[in-house]
């Protein structure tokens, strides 16, 4: 019988997660509680990755155990726990190395798997294009090239012949060395296509539209409020990651201006720098934008340290200081009490991607935003004849005054800047 995706859903999982007895510099907030929240946004990536979560420890420590994390006597206990679940595979909260995920499996006596490698197996499964499925194989190789491992005769390769008689090269020295070959092979794929991603990004800045960029925590409703404003159609999905590849759609603002609107991979807790390069296709595009959409889920009672998690990836790309735009979502799901308090925030936006509230104010607010192509007042006249311009002059900006004097139309506008070139309006136009 052919497994199915369905089949391989069910497998069961155990989750462990740790954390270090220190004071806490955040008022009301005791030690531990930071890590507990971790683990439960552990368990909703298992479920993302299509785990069934049978399972969870938590420990409290003084510190780290460099061996296996939590002790010997706590892993005793995570290894009866699993076998009780009949769970085959125990995923832990923190990213591993090499040796402690080798004493822990033979500890256990289960398949045990860190953060990062979960990450990975989600970024696997939704990545799409052909360099999303390629900037995944390779973060997945360089994972796995460190957790390499393996001793005596059975991974040997026996020469033949006078003088090459011996244990040769080691398997795991070619499996090293085939991981290596392929890491290249990668390396280059995917430069390839940023070239060519590149050309067309060229192309699409040869015509003065500005980019906006949707970035957030995952699950913060991005890809929603994406299909609010653009009528896109992305796949929609509570799981975590649920969009990895690039998407890239034109909008248009309340001022008749084109935009170009980018949908981005969700960030996370925790998320180790290489993995960064696991979806640097979304990226890019948030690099090249003129103004960023931060948006937040307000309904999640964890939306300040995951702000804080987007504020911290944002600058180690270089995009402090980009003009950006709060976003508060999901403000149907929010209480009284809590509209209210953010009804101070004048800084923020805040909308329901699901309901459509607060987006005709989104839309406004990027349009005042935006430094890309300004608006601008201008007086001109355009023969009667001359239909396409008058027809262009009315699709991308907002004619304030127009009146017909003998075969000629007199018209007061606002228009973008690139329009009035395009249309050769003289005299010059003076900023509106």
């Amino acid at each position: 019988m052919k497994t199915t995706r369905s089949t391989e859903s069910q497998e069961r999982v155990l989750l462990v997660g740790v954390g270090l007895k220190r004071p806490s510099h955040v008022p009301g907030v005791e030690p531990g509680d930071a890590e507990r929240a971790l683990l439960s946004e552990l368990e909703e990536l298992a479920r993302s990755a299509g785990a069934r979560v049978v399972g969870s420890v938590f420990q409290m420590r003084d510190g780290i155990d460099p061996a296996t994390v939590i002790g010997r006597g706590k892993l005793e206990e995570v290894k009866i726990e699993a076998h009780l679940h009949h769970a085959p595979m125990v995923i832990f909260d923190r990213n591993l190395s090499p040796t402690q995920q080798r004493n822990l499996e033979r500890g256990t006596d289960c398949r045990v798997i860190d953060r990062t490698q979960l990450i990975l197996d989600i970024f696997a499964r939704h990545a799409r294009s052909r360099e999303g499925q390629l900037q995944v194989e390779l973060a997945q190789l360089n994972y796995l090239l460190p957790r390499l491992a393996g001793s005596g005769a059975e991974l040997s390769r026996l020469g033949g012949g006078i003088g090459t008689r011996g244990p040769g090269e080691q398997k795991l020295e070619t499996d090293r060395r085939r991981i290596r070959d392929r890491v290249r092979k990668l390396t280059q794929a995917i430069e390839a296509i940023r070239k060519q991603r590149s050309l067309r990004r060229e192309t699409r800045q040869a015509v003065p539209l500005g980019a906006v960029a949707l970035v957030g925590y995952t699950n913060a409703g991005k890809s929603t409020l994406f299909n609010a404003l653009s009528h896109a159609g992305v796949v929609v999905s509570p799981k975590m990651f649920a969009t990895l590849d690039p998407t890239v759609r034109a909008i248009r603002l309340p001022s008749h201006r084109r935009v170009l609107l980018s949908d981005t991979v969700g960030f996370i807790r925790d998320l180790p720098p290489g993995l960064i390069a696991a979806f640097r296709a979304t990226l890019e595009e948030a690099q090249e934008s003129a103004v960023i959409l931060h948006v937040t889920d307000i309904s999640n009672p964890q939306y300040a340290e995951q702000d804080a998690e987007v504020e911290k990836i944002l600058s180690e790309l270089g995009l402090a200081q980009r003009p950006r735009l709060r976003v508060l979502n999901k403000i149907d799901r929010g209480t009284p009490e809590q509209l209210t308090a953010l009804n101070g925030n004048h800084d923020a936006v805040l909308v329901s991607a699901l309901t459509g509230a607060g987006l005709e104010e989104l839309l406004s607010r990027i349009d005042a935003v935006l430094p890309v192509d300004p608006l601008v007042r201008v007086r001109f006249s355009l023969p009667l004849t001359d239909g396409r311009a008058i027809a262009l002059v009315h699709a991308l900006g907002r004619v304030i005054h127009s009146e017909v004097k003998d075969s000629t139309m007199a018209m007061e506008a606002e228009l973008p800047a690139s329009v009035t070139r395009r249309l050769k309006i003289s005299p010059p136009p003076t900023p509106a």
